[in-house]
């Protein structure tokens, strides 16, 4: 098979940032692979049905692909342990360049995806690590922020002053088309945020701006934290979550970087511009 005729095969593609990076890809021309574990449809892809914990789904998935996208298995505490056997399995069948969407919470080599971080450049000539901070779409799509915001105007974490680079998905997906298309490939780990780092507070605010409503912060402590989560997910998986906001309330998240516009060639959006794009403006 020619290379004009290979596949990108897109990991999680009816996902936050997967159905993203599908879109974009397929506008750009690139033939797609749409993974997922229904095979659900996506404009302009071939839908493959794709299960972490389902080997057998992997070879349909590989057939004709010289590239990834991959999402780790949602609420997986050791992603690695189904995650390394199928990049060995990619890599036999002709894959040449992966892409692997982490946290800037998590270096190579940490815990969880860190230690997928860690083989990718053992196993790919071609390869990057997308480390992007916490998404702005926790607080417009269905995530358990958003969901709170609705039900009840409140945002509920342990991070207390804590500040964090809050990044839009749609430029995390740009980032990782050029970290898929671009040559030469990035073969690095690649921190992604968005324009000013903000407390959980500073978001409250600028969500009450864009709605017209009143949403406030609720602080937890990392106990009450971990125990909400783990109503929900794993307590291994939860604990680390609750973990991640103790870290950002102690400046770890506190940062911002270049990496969109200079990948891209224009500045990430700031989260006053998603708000008012994904939650609408105040009514009059």
């Amino acid at each position: 098979m020619t290379d004009s005729a290979q596949f990108t095969l897109v990991v999680g593609a009816t996902g936050t940032t997967g159905s993203r990076v599908a879109a974009r890809l397929v506008s750009a021309g690139v033939r797609v692979k749409a993974a997922s574990r229904r095979a659900g449809s996506v404009d302009g892809a071939r839908p493959v049905r794709f299960d972490w914990d389902d080997p057998s789904s992997y070879a349909g998935a590989l057939d004709g692909t010289d590239r990834v996208y991959l999402i780790p298995p949602l609420g997986s505490s050791d992603p690695a342990a189904v995650m390394v056997p199928f990049l060995r399995q990619a890599r036999t069948a002709g894959v040449r360049r992966a892409v692997l969407l982490s946290s800037s919470a998590i270096p190579a080599g940490g815990p969880a995806v860190g230690q997928v971080h860690q083989a990718l450049p053992g196993l790919f000539p071609e390869w990057a690590v997308l480390r992007p901070s916490w998404f702005m779409q926790n607080f417009t799509g269905d995530h358990a922020h958003a969901r709170t915001i609705e039900a009840d105007g409140t945002i509920r974490t342990a991070t207390g002053e804590g500040r964090v680079g809050f990044v839009d998905a749609d430029d995390i997906a740009a980032v990782a088309v050029h970290a898929l298309t671009g040559t030469p490939a990035p073969n690095t780990d690649l921190v992604i945020t968005g324009p000013e780092a903000l407390s959980y507070g500073d978001i409250a605010a600028i969500v009450s701006r864009v709605t017209g409503r009143t949403i406030t912060h609720r602080r937890l402590t990392y106990e009450q934290m971990r125990d909400r989560l783990a109503a929900d997910i794993p307590a291994e998986f939860a604990a680390m979550l609750a973990g991640m906001d103790r870290a950002i309330a102690e400046g770890t998240e506190d940062r911002t970087t270049d990496t969109v516009l200079r990948l891209t060639g224009r500045p990430a959006r700031g989260f006053h511009a998603v708000a008012e794009r994904e939650l609408g403006g105040p009514p009059s």
